[in-house]
């Protein structure tokens, strides 16, 4: 399993859990800070860490089961390219899980701004976005408390 844009690997204990004694998982971010602090917090005992960026992730095709990725979609540079780029790492039939611990109306609120419909998490945008880069979303969740949208890789 790889958590893209790990930050300071906040995660990475929940999710070595989830994939089990038998499983990997790794976790990648842009920002040498944020892995230095992964590190500083003992991150690194639950996950390999790489400073890597999720447009050209030093991984082999087909490579990896699941892809969590938590607060990054508004993150990427190109959207499409570097959701395609996840779904070359990860084997048809794996998973993604695009999460943030609050929804699109409470972060809008929260930064002082206006619900937009364009808003690239909003459902009628992230469906084709999705299966543009070879995602199919199979559920959607957009709460206060948060929004979760999980993907399925396509079989090429």
């Amino acid at each position: 399993m790889l958590d893209a844009g790990c930050g300071t690997g906040r995660a990475l204990p929940a999710l070595r859990a989830a994939v089990g004694p038998g499983g990997t998982v790794l976790g990648v971010d842009l920002t040498p800070a944020m892995l230095d602090a992964a590190l500083r917090e003992g991150r690194d005992g639950f996950a390999g860490l790489a400073l890597a960026d999720v447009a050209r992730l030093p991984l082999r095709e087909g490579r990896l089961d699941a892809v969590f990725a938590a607060g990054l979609i508004s993150h990427l540079s190109d959207p499409r390219e570097n959701l395609r780029e996840l779904a070359r790492v990860v084997r048809p039939g794996g998973r993604l899980a695009l999460f943030h611990p609050v929804g699109r109306a409470a972060l809008a609120a929260r930064h002082g701004r206006a619900l937009t419909p364009d808003d690239l998490r909003a459902e009628p945008q992230l469906r084709p976005l999705l299966a543009d880069a070879g995602w199919r979303l199979e559920s959607y969740t957009d709460e206060d408390t948060r929004f979760l949208a999980l993907s399925v890789r396509e079989v090429d």
